[in-house]
């Protein structure tokens, strides 16, 4: 039975390893050749350099008609017997021209219309079609709206390549080609966003195929993938489905295909890194399987090989891989621990009795902790029919806060160095780092030795006895308990997780590179608000004192100035500290009294804000009871808390609404129209100053500066 076992997970190896062979799918679209003829079909105009009139019927000043010798008519204002002012040229193939003319030329606004009834309006210069107007082609319905230069698509515009507009491309255009940045929408519905050149896809840009449900980021050549590269295989499952992901691959594209180093990110949770050529597994490569186990080998078109009398090493159908590591676990697959790095803290002889204790603790609440998983995981997320919501690093920070894991003196970005694992150093902090089920257990093992270590020597079983320390008084009480600023209602989370990208990019412009942490880039509050200061951000109600106070509104003692200064901020404090920001700017441009919220000097802002909104906001737990654990009781902490009152149910909807709608425009407001101006103008104004050295155009710049953002203030 044991070696019918061993076959059968070696089998299952080979599959793994087998599957997804299609990532390079055929570029060519349904129908778009033919579209793309169809709205390249941009009729030319007649060279109309010198037009000799035959006939003027009536004044040569004034209106009147004229013929010219080519067959060419015309009607309209006369000056000097030339064509000037209003008229219409009808042409001697039937083309005709309404609109203003300039010595005999058409110059300014006017409309040209083909026989088959094709039409162009919009600017003219010397009988072409110069600045901005639009086409459309009467046989295919194809239309152009946008710029022109010398009667070609040049600048800004949008070609609809069918009637119904369901085949379309906006973006930049050079000489009648697609060349700049654009989106392209083809008739299958599939999409493309990102650079052109040369009409075809070249540069960074982002193609989704609808129908196949996949999507690639990265890298392109002359129309295919090249070059550094994602591709997401979008999975389509009912709620029962246990997957925590997508599959994926990450890596090098050459031509359209998988080739070079890459890593492929199983929906299942198992992961293949190592070389790929045409598409398929090649070279050595490595394999953690969904039960953690890690093995590595080499691969030959996708087929593990092994090792000859020869020397050589021969391709089969399932082949044998080297096990780095190889234990029986008591949890399941998606839910095997990491903790290797842990247990070399622990003497070698309790190394093997620790692991199995400490999975001991996790499968008596697995229960718990999947469901807290789940419900993280969908925080700030739209309804998915896929059922595929990973944990990601921003709101693996959420619960840690939630749970109050800062009381115990670490810091979040300390956490990110305590399970950094083999993350690189410009990731070790980024809130987009997706965490599976398994890697969420294992953070919160080392997080639990960190902590508690000390305080459990004496323990017979010191690993166990910190995870079981950490789950039983700090995670259980208090998960699901959504606090801050972002997270705690959904309508509004979604709205505001669309600024994330924008500010992570502002984060990073703003951090210091740390000399002592293997060159992490991190942000402290003496940079948070020295950020402000160089935005003039600061007015009399969003003093320094005021930053302090919501920096530190989640527990954070802001009177010990030093030790708050020196305080690294992550992310996620970084924009909720911002969100609080935008709260307090939109309350001073409140149009009723009755809704405004006094910040005062001796409150805590986040108190006085939440107690403002308390009466209006339902728990985040509502819709997801299934996942959490009964029985549990409302946490008590000196800071208000969002829950659901009963006595408000009825007549509090409403208002739920209308505040969750000001609190959306007054985020819109201070990111569209304070804090994203403010930085673009502080980063030209940089830029500038680098490029000049002398002392009166920095000050004209500084002084420039001042005033604008006096202005955006």
């Amino acid at each position: 039975m044991q070696e019918t076992a061993e076959k059968d997970e070696t089998m299952k190896l080979a599959k793994l390893v087998a599957t997804n062979k299609n990532a390079r799918e055929s570029l060519e679209e349904d129908g778009a050749e033919g579209d793309e003829q169809r709205g390249g079909n941009i009729y030319d105009l007649p060279e109309l350099v010198c037009l000799k009139i035959r006939h003027v019927g009536g004044q040569l000043d004034g209106e009147g008609v004229a013929s010219f010798e080519d067959g060419h008519m015309y009607k309209g204002m006369l000056s000097n017997g030339l064509m000037n002012g209003l008229g219409i040229l009808t042409l001697e193939n039937g083309l005709k021209y309404e609109g203003e003319f300039v010595h005999n030329m058409p110059t300014g606004q006017g409309t040209y219309t083909w026989p088959d009834g094709s039409t162009y309006t919009g600017e003219v210069y010397r009988g072409k079609r110069h600045g901005r107007g639009s086409y459309r082609c009467a046989k295919h319905g194809a239309s152009y709206v946008g710029q022109w230069y010398q009667g070609k698509r040049h600048g800004e515009g949008a070609v609809y390549y069918n009637e119904d507009k369901t085949s379309w491309y906006k973006g930049d255009w050079v000489m009648d080609d697609r060349q700049g940045s654009g989106v392209r929408r083809y008739p299958s519905g599939n999409t493309y966003s990102g650079e052109w050149k040369n009409n075809m896809r070249h540069g960074e840009g982002t193609m989704s195929w609808v129908k196949l449900g996949q999507q690639y980021e990265g890298k392109w050549e002359h129309g295919v993938q090249h070059g550094l590269g994602r591709h997401i295989w979008i999975l389509k499952r009912a709620d029962i489905s246990q997957y925590f992901q997508s599959n994926q691959y990450k890596g090098d594209f050459i031509e359209g295909q998988r080739h070079g180093e890459g890593t492929f990110y199983y929906a299942g949770g198992a992961i293949y890194e190592g070389g790929w050529k045409n598409n398929k597994k090649h070279g050595q490569g490595k394999i953690t399987a969904t039960d953690g186990r890690v093995f590595k080998g080499e691969l030959v078109d996708d087929r593990l090989t092994i090792p000859g009398l020869d020397g050589t090493r021969t391709p089969t159908s399932y082949g044998v891989f080297h096990a780095l590591e190889s234990d029986s676990s008591v949890l399941g697959p998606d839910m095997a621990l990491s903790i290797d790095h842990v247990l070399e803290k622990i003497p070698e002889r309790k190394r093997e009795a620790e692991r199995k204790q400490v999975e001991a603790v996790v499968m008596r609440e697995n229960t718990e902790l999947r469901s807290i998983y789940r419900f993280y995981s969908r925080l700030g997320c739209p309804p998915s029919s896929d059922n595929t919501f990973m944990l990601t690093r921003l709101q693996f920070w959420r619960l840690l806060t939630d749970c109050n894991i800062h009381r115990h003196g670490v810091t979040l970005t300390q956490v990110d160095r305590i399970t950094r694992d083999k993350v690189s150093s410009a990731e070790i902090h980024s809130p987009f780092t997706p965490l599976l089920l398994r890697e969420f257990l294992s953070r919160l093992v080392m997080v639990a030795f960190y902590i508690y270590n000390k305080d459990m020597m004496s323990e017979k079983h010191l690993l166990a006895s910190c995870v079981a320390k950490l789950i039983t008084e700090d995670i259980l009480p208090n998960a699901t308990k959504v606090e801050g600023f972002l997270f705690r209602q959904p309508e509004f989370a979604l709205e505001a997780l669309k600024y994330t990208k924008r500010c992570w990019d502002v984060f990073e412009a703003f951090c210091q590179v740390s000399t002592s942490h293997r060159g992490e880039k991190t942000m402290t509050s003496r940079q948070f608000l020295w950020m402000f200061k160089d935005l003039r951000l600061f007015d009399h109600q969003l003093t320094t004192a005021t930053v302090m106070e919501i920096i530190t509104a989640e527990g954070w003692d802001s009177n010990n100035h030093s030790s708050f200064l020196e305080l690294e901020i992550t992310f996620l404090e970084f924009f909720e500290a911002l969100l609080v920001c935008a709260e307090v700017k939109g309350q001073q441009v409140c149009d009723a009294p009755g809704d405004q919220v006094p910040l005062r000097s001796d409150d805590r802002i986040r108190g006085t804000l939440m107690e403002a909104d308390e009466k209006e906001s339902s728990h985040q737990q509502t819709g997801h009871d299934q996942d959490v654990k009964s029985g549990q009781e409302v946490k008590s902490q000196e800071m208000p808390h969002f829950t659901d009152h009963s006595e408000h149910q009825t007549e509090g909807q409403d208002v739920v609404q209308s505040r969750v709608e000001r609190r959306i425009l007054m985020t819109r407001q201070f990111f569209d129209q304070s804090f994203f101006p403010a930085v673009d103008h502080h980063q030209f104004v940089t830029r500038e100053m680098r490029k000049t050295s002398t002392p009166q155009n920095q000050n004209f710049l500084i002084s420039s500066s001042r005033k604008l953002l006096r202005h955006l203030n």
